[in-house]
Formats: C-alpha cells, structure tokens, sequence
C-alpha cells in the first residue's frame, strides 16, 4: 500500500458569488520514502495541495489517506496533531523567528515534538555549527533557510513538505539545500515533496507529479535520479 493515496481530491474557494477550484479531481500516490516534485506554473494548485497534505487546510470533496489514515475524518484537534507529530514544513521565505538564535528556533519547534534530534547536531548537519549562536538579521539567506531546513528536520518528521525551498536563493546554495532534502529521503527515510515551478528541478525527483489548471496533466517516475551534484538549473 502507497503511504500518500490522494483520489479524486477537490479544493474550491469561495469568492462572492463565484466558485474557484484550487484543485480538481487530483489522483496520485506516492511511495513512503520517495522524494517527489509536484511542478506546476504559478495558480496550477500546487500550494494548495501542499496545504491539504500538510493538515494546513481542509478539502471539499475525495480521499487524502496518508499512513492508513483519511485526513477527511480528522477534526481541528487532530489535524494539529498530525501537523505536530509527522509533518515538516520548509517555506520559501524561511519563518524564523527574529528575536531568537538559530538555535532557538530550532529548539522552539522540538518541544512540540515526541523523539526530537538534537538542536545543535541537526544545526551542524546542515553547515551551521560556528552560526547557531547568530540571530536571523545575522544569518545570509541560505542560512537562514538552512535553519528553517534543520527546525523541520529536527522533528524527525514522517512527511518533509516543502514550498519552492530554493525559490529565494543563489545557485549553489540552492544546490545545498537540495542534497539536504535529499538526504532526508535517502539516509533519514522521510517522505519528502518539494512544490515547485522550476522544471529542471524534475530529474533529481523519484517521482514528479505535473500540475496543470487545477489538475494532474501526468505523472512520470525517474527510475535513476540524477546526482545533485551534476544538476544545472
């Protein structure tokens, strides 16, 4: 059994007297342990079904059955829930808290978590040991999402979800982070999807699910993933 089966999944907004579908009729399943790339434009639906999958928002219509369990059946308590025990969050502009060390803000969210890793070795696991003392104001960019990368991964979450995680950032440290990414699929066993509208992003995938219009166009499965190391973007 797939560990992410998402059949015949509706999303629709309210705006006025107009009905909008963020999603329509989206099927797919994902493996436990791949890393899978949902690509689409900007309003394809991508952020919106990261939200669903991530317990963020509800749906309207369909099944989202992650590890066994229908998201559908779950209310406000148990939603939080699911969001604290097996999820990771990275965003693209990175939600540190300004007023705590790099440190802190992973310590921050390992409280709310049941076998948390520890702060300060996930800090050095992504290059930051000599900055984990430094405050966000200190930190450059990349740093700063490395920190973001070491909060979500702190929590040894099941689901690593993560909204164009290289979308604010220089080439090389956008390649950084994508072997951390990785790294968490291969070496840790998360589940982990990376929304993105950035094509050439698709071959380092074991999976890419194509948005278009609010659906999935198709889906293509990369037998051999290419190395990070050998990517240009």
């Amino acid at each position: 059994m797939a560990y992410i089966e998402v059949k015949r999944l509706y999303k629709r907004y309210r705006m006025g007297e107009n009905v909008i579908e963020a999603n329509r009729d989206i099927n797919f399943s994902i493996n436990k342990g791949e890393l899978v790339i949902i690509l689409g434009s900007s309003g394809a639906g991508k952020s919106t079904l990261l939200n669903v999958l991530g317990g963020m928002d509800t749906f309207d219509e369909g099944q989202v059955v992650i590890d066994g369990t229908d998201l559908a059946n779950f209310n406000d308590y148990q939603r939080t829930e699911y969001r604290r025990r097996d999820i990771g969050f990275v965003f693209q502009f990175y939600n540190l808290i300004a007023n705590l060390t790099a440190r802190e803000n992973v310590e921050l969210a390992v409280e709310i978590s049941e076998q948390p890793l520890d702060p300060g070795q996930v800090l050095t696991d992504v290059g930051l040991k000599e900055r984990m003392d430094n405050f966000p104001a200190q930190l450059s960019g990349g740093e700063q999402q490395r920190v973001a990368i070491a909060r979500a991964v702190a929590k040894q979450p099941k689901l690593l979800l993560c909204d164009e995680p290289t979308g604010a950032l220089d080439y090389e440290t956008g390649k950084q982070v994508l072997q951390l990414l990785q790294d968490m699929s291969r070496k840790k066993g998360a589940t982990v999807i990376i929304v993105t509208h950035n094509g050439a992003l698709a071959p380092i995938a074991d999976r890419v699910i194509h948005l278009r219009d609010a659906t999935v166009d198709k889906i293509t499965i990369n037998p051999k993933p290419q190395d990070i190391k050998t990517l240009e973007y």
